[in-house]
This record gives structure tokens, C-alpha cells and sequence, in this order.
């Protein structure tokens, strides 16, 4: 077989199209995966307000499992995307069978950690014993099988980075409408099948994992084309591995950074009350679906600017990033009119009582200040990572999240009022936009301006 690659439409679609049709698949997909993330909620929360913490508690673990997931997802991506870009086959296929294997280990380390670690990283944050069952019996179900959730991310960012965005689409949506449809079936025992509570929302959940990680296999098996995945013979290769991580790590350090945050957030907020976590919680769950449709339109970025990259092609880079940036604006300026105008009725879907629509409401119209920054900011990071500069984004991530966020949150609980301790969101992000403009200029000048040289 040839090494040679023909060209991929990355090269040549018109870029704002080609954002586009890379872009709107995935975030329709992330759509439903954030319509599934909140409906399973709003199931939780026909138990017990108790069982919503719980869930809201259980958080920055199931995150840390996404961000290992998708951080070596955006690793194999950007190094098989650059690979496509420079017509190498057999780099293509290396960065699939190692991604996989890389995936594999990831899987056990979480089945290992949820068997014995659930119920200690419960008693680490709360002393309420119905909290700490009901979590721990959540928790350790998603951690078990989490091998679904990690095989399904892999797959799909091998769809993804060849172009085929519409074929994760539906293993997504798939994997996510099983889950909304089993949620009220295995929670509240419909249908013959045993009434499960909490327990039968982390079964749903992992349900569909299992089963949209099967179905994007057999895609890739039969549409995948381009990448050929070597399991006969297969022998970790040490300098793919290490490439993939290069980019990946940062990723995986900056999307973990979110759960030290989650948890370290849910630490002041419980010393107020513990319905000020589980609005957090809820905030995560209704804030996705602001976030995910940004985070799809990254998804479909990072592949094109690895690609024109690696093809040396910086007008196309360029233009990627500009379109991206307007577009993340746009969304997250509809989304913080959301907030502004609806916060009662956003909550109120989550059979919230009067002490969490008080405390709920203001929480998330202050939040919701940080949404436009964050859209650019957002962009900027996959552009780092995507040109291999992912260390910029870590720093971007910690600067928000751990040497900003944290530390104001923790200062402004201090004065005693709730309220206060939100506005350190919108205090963060704005860093973060000043860090990111900054990096984003430096990456111009160093990486994308000396390509047009080339071509001069």
C-alpha cells in the first residue's frame, strides 16, 4: 500500500463552509449530549433533592474521566490530522492503534479507582450519610464501565479527524438517546424493570456509552478509509505515544483542572448549605448546553488547523480561527440572555425548592457575565493545542481556574454572603481573555506569519 494520502477537503472547501460542515454535526451531537446531561438530572431530582448533590458531588470525577478521554482524544486528533496534511500513512495509523491502546489503560486505572476509592472521595466533602450512599452507588457504576466512554471518545476523534463529523453525530446522538430513554425506565422501574434509583441513572448512563462506542467501531471499520487501526502484532510505539501525549497531556491537565475546581468550589459552597452545591451542580449541568455546541465548533477547528498546518497554508488558519471566534461569540452571547432573562424557569425544571430557586437564581445571572469572554478564550485554546503549542492553554486554564477562580471564591466567602462568592466567574475569565489574547498574538507571530514567508 502507498504512503501517499490524497487530498482531503480540508485543503480545499472553502473555509468558512468547511467550519462549518465540520462543526455543525458535532455540536448538534454535543447538544444532545447536554440535553441528556441535564433530563438526567431532572430525573435525579424527582428522588430527592439529596440524590441531585450527589450527582452534583460525583462531578469533577465523571469530568476527570471526560478530561483524560477527550485531552488524548485531542492528542491522536491534531498529530493524525497533521499526518493527513503531510500524506504520511503510516504516521496516520500509528497515532489510531496507539490512541486505542492509550485509551485501554485509561479505562483501567478509572474501574480500579471507582472499585476503591468512591466512597472516600464522597466522605471527603460531605458527612451525610444518605449523600455518601447515594453517590458512592452512582459514582462506582460510571467508573466500572467506563470503559464505554473512553472507546466511544477514541473512535470518534478518529471520525473526527479525517473529516467525517457526521458520523459522530450519530454515535453520539445515539449513545445519548439511549441514555435519555432508559434514565425514567431503570430510575423509577417502567416497563418490568426493577425500580434501580440512583443507581439505574449511572446504569443508563454507561448503557449508552457502551452502545455508542460499539456503534462507532463498526463506522470506522466500514467508512473510515483513511485510517487503517493494527491490533495484529500491535506493540506500543514509544515515540507516537509520546507525541500524542505532547499535545494531549496539557489537555487532559487543563480539562482535570476543571474538577480540582468543581471540587474545590463544592468545598466553600457546602460550608453555606449544601443546596448552594447543588446549585453548582445544576449550573454545570445548564451551562453545557451553552458550552457544548462552543466546544463542538473546537472539535471541528482543531483538525482543520492541524491540517493547514501541517499543509503549510496559513490564509486557510487564519480565516478558521476568525470565523471560529465569531461564531463562539454569537453562541455565548445567546446564552447569556438565556440566564439574564430565565434563571426561575431553568431551575425550576430540576423540582427546585424555594431555598435553591433563592439561591439559584442570582448565582446563575452572575455567572452568566463571564459567557462572552469565555468564547473567545475557548477558541484561542484549541488553536494552542491544534499548533502544538498546548502548554499555552494549560497555563491559560490554571491561571483561571487555580490562581484566579479558587483563591477570590475562597476570599469572597470570607464576607459570609453567598452571592459574592459567584462573582468570582466573571472576575476569572476575564484573565483568562487577557491571557488568551496575548498567547494567540505570540502563536501569530511565531508559527502562522513565517508560513506566509514561505510561500512569499
Amino acid at each position: 500500500m502507498s504512503n501517499e494520502l490524497a487530498e482531503n477537503k480540508m485543503g480545499v472547501m472553502p473555509v468558512n463552509r468547511l467550519l462549518v460542515t465540520m462543526s455543525l454535526p458535532i455540536m448538534i451531537s454535543m447538544l444532545i449530549q447536554a440535553l441528556y446531561n441535564i433530563v438526567d438530572s431532572i430525573f435525579v431530582a424527582q428522588i430527592s433533592e439529596n440524590a441531585l448533590t450527589a450527582v452534583s458531588l460525583a462531578f469533577p470525577i465523571q469530568n476527570l474521566m471526560i478530561a483524560v478521554a477527550t485531552g488524548t482524544g485531542v492528542g491522536i486528533n491534531a498529530m493524525l490530522s497533521k499526518s493527513l496534511g503531510e500524506k504520511d500513512k503510516e504516521k496516520v495509523d500509528l497515532a489510531a492503534s496507539n490512541g486505542l491502546f492509550l485509551a485501554l489503560l485509561s479505562s483501567i486505572v478509572f474501574i480500579i479507582a471507582g472499585i476503591f476509592g468512591s466512597r472516600l472521595f464522597f466522605l471527603s466533602q460531605t458527612q451525610n450519610a444518605e449523600i455518601v450512599e447515594l453517590g458512592t452507588s452512582y459514582l462506582t457504576i460510571c467508573c466500572v464501565f467506563s470503559f464505554g466512554v473512553f472507546f466511544q471518545i477514541t473512535f470518534e476523534r478518529l471520525l473526527q479527524a479525517t473529516g467525517r463529523t457526521l458520523l459522530t453525530m450519530i454515535t453520539q446522538s445515539t449513545g445519548a438517546i439511549i441514555n435519555i430513554i432508559l434514565d425514567p425506565i431503570m430510575i423509577f422501574g417502567l416497563l418490568g424493570f426493577p425500580k434501580m434509583g440512583i443507581a439505574g441513572a449511572a446504569a443508563a448512563t454507561v448503557i449508552g456509552q457502551i452502545i455508542a462506542a460499539i456503534l462507532s467501531v463498526f463506522i470506522n471499520h466500514h467508512k473510515n478509509h483513511e485510517v487503517t487501526i493494527r491490533l495484529r502484532g500491535f506493540r506500543p510505539h514509544g515515540a507516537t505515544i509520546k507525541r500524542i501525549y505532547a499535545i494531549g497531556v496539557p489537555s487532559i491537565i487543563m480539562a482535570s483542572i476543571s474538577s480540582v475546581m468543581t471540587y474545590g468550589m463544592n468545598l466553600i459552597l457546602i460550608r453555606f448549605t449544601e443546596t448552594a452545591t447543588t446549585v453548582f451542580g445544576v449550573y454545570f449541568k445548564l451551562q453545557s448546553f451553552i458550552f457544548m455546541p462552543v466546544f463542538g465548533l473546537n472539535n471541528g477547528l482543531v483538525p482543520i488547523v492541524s491540517y493547514n498546518y501541517g499543509a503549510r497554508r496559513p490564509k486557510r488558519i487564519n480565516a478558521a480561527i476568525k470565523y471560529s471566534i465569531i461564531y463562539a461569540m454569537a453562541l455565548m452571547a445567546i446564552g447569556m440572555a438565556v440566564f439574564m432573562l430565565i434563571p426561575e424557569t431553568l431551575l425550576s425544571m430540576f423540582n427546585a425548592s424555594e431555598k435553591l430557586i433563592e439561591i439559584g437564581v442570582p448565582a446563575l445571572r452572575i455567572i452568566s457575565l463571564s459567557f462572552l469572554l469565555a468564547g473567545f478564550a475557548i477558541i484561542c485554546s484549541s488553536v494552542f493545542q491544534a499548533m502544538g503549542n498546548g502548554m499555552l492553554s494549560l497555563y491559560v486554564s490554571v491561571g483561571r481556574q487555580l490562581v484566579v477562580l479558587l483563591p477570590v471564591a475562597f476570599l469572597l466567602a470570607q464576607t459570609g454572603v453567598l452571592d459574592a462568592v459567584w462573582w468570582a466567574f466573571p472576575i476569572a475569565e476575564l484573565v483568562s481573555l487577557i491571557l488568551s489574547a496575548l498567547f494567540l498574538i505570540h502563536v501569530k507571530r511565531t508559527k502562522i506569519n513565517p508560513l506566509s514567508e514561505e510561500h512569499a
